[in-house]
């Protein structure tokens, strides 16, 4: 087998964990046909308890600590260097060595990066490299500028200028520029001088086995009824906006006729921001679950109000896979294409607030929607997307990049 190196920003595990997902399944996948090289970054103390797993997966593992606060203020230093703050909070000496050592010692044939942060390490290697830029994250950080106020909006606009900059000639070595969909290559396909030959997409997957409603699971609700659900990184401020703009905006407009309704937000690190929500009546937040299907499978309605986002959002995938009716804004669902399925759109407050209640109020009807689980399975499988992938690695490089 071909010697793969493979960069990824956050260690690729656990599986269910809805921004490592797509990572753990590309090296799952590519593990079968190449020997993985692999070093990751790993920022959470949780994660170290999954080294074993990964390694099990790679030839050879390289796992360095990221303390985030630390990262942040390593990060300043991209004001002096003109850089943008992403790269050197990614930066780290051991981890270049790493990468040097391990080009020069082993024949390696291919390289993939997942996240374009991590493209830093292989800038001086001319090889055959595939960059997973998975979303446009300096349009994400745009429209973080927009939201917020200065000094901030000045900070985040400078972000994405200079990440866009970055992205665009470490797009020009590689070999090929993927994204999580066809509308994210084609946004980052207009934003850069490139040949569009070199920027294609592979959609996520959903593991339908897994997210599967038709399995044993214990009820995580003490009253579970007219429950609504939001999943997601609850560190991550799109989230944290999204489920704060629901709660001041949303719920209100529907407890003043459903006083029953309870909102829970399932998710990983909640900043003090998102507990704070708790002092609303009828509003929980759970932190780190270790298995956030229960409570999509016994929850009446599953919502994805982002009005900040980016590429295809697994946590509507992962609710439709287990046949849940889903209410969300247009934001949360680009990417994917939604025809018959009982997935509502809507965009403002009032609208919102009017189908969740449609919902909850409709008990002749049942919560799951066979419709919506056999959508995911035709147009989102991990073995579609990792052929696709596979595909894109081993074709050979369209543009050689300048020595």
């Amino acid at each position: 087998m071909k010697n793969l190196l493979f960069l990824v920003h956050r260690i690729p595990y656990p599986p269910n964990k809805g921004d490592k997902i797509r990572s753990y399944n590309f090296l799952k996948g590519l593990a079968k046909n190449y020997n993985i090289y692999l070093a990751a970054f790993i920022d959470d103390v949780e994660d170290w308890q999954y080294v074993d797993k990964v390694e099990n997966l790679t030839a050879s593992s390289f796992f360095v600590n990221l303390n985030p606060s630390l990262a942040k203020i390593q990060s300043l230093s991209g004001f002096f260097t003109k850089k943008a703050l992403s790269i050197p909070y990614y930066h780290n000496n051991k981890v270049q060595q790493w990468v040097n050592k391990t080009i020069r010692e082993n024949k390696i044939e291919k390289i993939f990066i997942y996240s374009s942060v991590m493209a830093q390490y292989i800038e001086v290697h001319q090889t055959d490299c595939v960059i997973d830029f998975v979303d446009v994250d300096s349009d994400k950080w745009l429209q973080y500028s927009q939201k917020a106020k200065w000094p901030m909006s000045w900070i985040y606009k400078r972000e994405a200028k200079l990440l866009l900059e970055f992205d665009a000639k470490v797009a020009k070595l590689a070999k090929m520029s993927i994204f999580v969909s066809q509308e994210e290559s084609q946004l980052f396909s207009n934003l850069v001088d490139i040949n569009p030959k070199k920027i294609s997409f592979v959609n996520n997957g959903v593991d339908t086995e897994y997210f599967s409603a038709n399995k044993s699971y214990n009820l995580p609700y003490n009253n579970p009824e007219n429950i609504i659900v939001f999943t997601g990184a609850m560190d991550y401020w799109a989230n944290v906006d999204a489920v704060t703009w629901f709660v001041r905006e949303v719920l209100p407009r529907i407890k003043h006729q459903c006083a029953s309704a309870q909102f829970y937000i399932v998710g990983s690190n909640p900043t003090k921001d998102v507990h704070d929500l708790t002092s609303v009546e009828g509003v929980f937040v759970t932190g780190r679950v270790e298995d956030i299907r229960p409570y999509l499978k016994f929850s009446s309605v599953v919502v994805a109000p982002l009005l900040i986002a980016r590429g295809i959002q697994n946590k509507v995938l992962e609710a439709m896979a287990m046949g849940k009716k889903i209410i969300a804004t247009r934001q949360a669902i680009e990417g994917i294409k939604i025809t018959s399925q009982e997935v509502y759109i809507k965009d403002n407050a009032e609208d919102f607030a009017r189908q969740v209640l449609l919902l909850l109020d409709n008990t002749q009807a049942s919560f799951y929607v066979e419709e919506n689980r056999q959508f995911v399975q035709k147009n989102f499988s991990w073995g579609a997307s990792l052929k696709q992938l596979t595909h894109i690695i081993e074709t050979e490089q369209l543009i050689k990049p300048k020595v």
